[in-house]
Parts: structure tokens; C-alpha cells; sequence
């Protein structure tokens, strides 16, 4: 069997970051933002319908992609191999996708993004309460800006209504990325695909249900369906690079890189539709892209320095 990029052959201890790592990254964070506007354009009146295509697409692409990649037998023993570990990832991004739809019945979308970024907070101290992974300075600083720079985007639509649901849930959200994140990182040896092909397995089985029970049907336009199909490509490739990507670098920057999703969203819809963004939008915006770039630059300067003063091989 050839090595493909989805195989573990790159590693990296806790403290240090393969160069690859970042770019994988940030790359599931660029095509996962463009979700907001093929959402848009689809215009599908119930949530559950589109979620029903977009992780059956996502599902059919990751399944055939390590069909191809690694054939039949190649494919099933990497869901054979997955084990626990990989059954959790997929849960959680399960859990996470389908909880944000529930959670907007209930609380606004600037509670929920509120409580998304904390996610790079909550995946540093998982992983430092449980495996004594550090938790810089610098880290913190930037996750703390993060979180400020998402507070101020999202301030016009904020509300001081307390909704135990739907708080509940976008927390919920938070915790099952975070979870997945640290997961994927400790356990870098176990190729990611299939536990996100079993993750959107299980959100479309749950949306074909909850579709079926509030509008009888997950019938859509023909026009629709090619948008749609798009829509869960990008789930699928997102979750690809993300879980990658995710075990080569330290889990609180992997949280911190998929938030640059956050500001990217309100771009595309921007240039495509032409809705120019708030004022507080565009300095929360600034201000997440700029704890993101700093973090990333640090990051790459503290990594030439391990570097240059490691003792050499023998």
C-alpha cells in the first residue's frame, strides 16, 4: 500500500508543531467558512433537510476517497482500526453539527459563536488538566484575544436573554469540537477519516429523522442539489484536512486556527452577495486576524528556535 498525506507518517511531540500542521489547518478553516454562503444560496426552508444533504454528500465523498486511496479491504480495516478513539471524534462532530442547528431554535447566533470560541480554551485545558500538555503565555494572550475579537463581531446581536437549551447546547458545541481536537492530537497514530465519515453518517441518519418528522420529506429542487452537493464536499474535505492536520500540532493552536472560520464567513458573503458588514464585524474581524497571524508567526519562531539549539542526531 502506497503512503498517502491521510496516513500518520508525520508527528510531532506535544510541545512542537510539524510545519504541515498549521496549513492543514487553517486550509479546513477556509472551506468550512464557505458553508455560510452555500447555505445562502441554497435556500432550503428546513435546516434538518439541508444538514440531511450536507453529511450524506460529506459522508459519500470521505467514503470514496478512501476507497480510492486505500481500496475495499484497505477501507475496511481503517474502520476496523479506528477503534474507540476514532468512534469518539466522529461522535463528537456528530454532536456538534447537529446540536448547532437545535441550539438556533432556542438562542441567537451570536451566543453560539460566543461560546465557539472558547472551543481553543476549553481544547488547552483539557489537555492540560489530563496530559500535561503546557499552556503558554503567548497561547493564552491569543486565545483571550480570540475571544474578545469574537465578542465584538457579534455585539450588535447579542442578548442578555439566558436560554438554558439553547446555551446549553452552543456550549455542548464547544465542548464536542474541543474534545475531538485534543482526541485527534493524542491519538496521531490513528488515521481520522473514517471516525469523520461515521460522524456524518450519524448527523444525516439524525437529520433524515428529525427532516421527516417536521416536514414528511427531504425533497428538494433539482437546481438545489448541485449547490447542496458542493456543501458537503466542503464538510467532508474540512473534516479531512482538520483531523490531519490536528494531530501534528498542539491542540489549543489547532482550536485557535479553525477559528480564522469565524471571520472568513462574513467575507464571502460580503464579496458574493454584496452585504457590506458592520463596523463592529470588521474591528471584531481585525482583531481575531491579528491574535491568529501573531500566534502563527510566534509559533513558527519558537519552532526554528527548538530547532537550532536540539542536540544533533546521533
Amino acid at each position: 500500500m502506497t503512503r498517502t498525506l491521510d496516513q500518520p507518517t508525520l508527528t510531532a511531540p506535544d510541545h512542537e508543531s510539524h510545519p504541515l500542521g498549521p496549513w492543514l489547518v487553517f486550509a479546513s478553516a477556509v472551506v468550512w467558512s464557505l458553508g455560510g454562503i452555500l447555505a445562502r444560496l441554497a435556500e432550503v426552508e428546513n435546516p434538518w433537510t439541508t444538514i440531511f444533504w450536507r453529511a450524506g454528500t460529506a459522508t459519500l465523498f470521505l467514503l470514496a476517497f478512501m476507497l480510492l486511496r486505500d481500496g475495499r479491504a484497505g477501507t475496511a480495516a481503517l474502520f476496523a482500526r479506528m477503534g474507540p478513539a476514532g468512534f469518539a471524534v466522529g461522535l463528537c462532530f456528530a454532536i456538534a453539527s447537529t446540536s448547532f442547528v437545535v441550539a438556533l431554535q432556542f438562542t441567537t447566533v451570536a451566543n453560539v459563536l460566543l461560546m465557539q470560541a472558547g472551543v481553543p480554551l476549553i481544547a488547552a485545558l483539557i489537555s492540560r488538566v489530563l496530559f500535561g500538555e503546557p499552556l503558554r503565555l503567548v497561547t493564552g494572550l491569543a486565545i483571550a484575544a480570540v475571544i474578545a475579537g469574537v465578542a465584538v463581531m457579534v455585539s450588535d446581536s447579542l442578548t442578555g436573554r439566558v436560554s438554558p437549551v439553547g446555551d446549553g447546547l452552543a456550549l455542548l458545541i464547544a465542548f464536542s469540537v474541543a474534545t475531538a481536537t485534543v482526541i485527534t492530537r493524542r491519538k496521531s497514530g490513528i488515521r481520522m477519516t473514517p471516525a469523520v465519515c461515521t460522524g456524518s453518517a450519524i448527523g444525516c441518519a439524525v437529520a433524515l429523522a428529525m427532516s421527516l418528522a417536521t416536514a414528511g420529506s427531504v425533497a428538494v429542487a433539482g437546481w438545489q442539489l448541485p449547490i447542496l452537493a458542493v456543501f458537503g464536499m466542503t464538510l467532508g474535505l474540512g473534516m479531512a484536512l482538520f483531523t490531519q492536520g490536528a494531530r501534528l500540532i498542539p491542540s489549543a493552536f489547532a482550536a485557535l486556527l479553525g477559528t480564522a472560520e469565524t471571520i472568513l464567513g462574513p467575507l464571502w458573503v460580503w464579496l458574493v452577495l454584496d452585504e457590506t458588514p458592520t463596523p463592529r464585524t470588521i474591528v471584531g474581524g481585525a482583531i481575531v486576524l491579528t491574535a491568529i497571524v501573531g500566534y502563527l508567526i510566534w509559533q513558527i519562531a519558537n519552532q526554528r528556535k527548538i530547532r537550532r539549539t536540539a542536540p544533533p542526531a546521533l
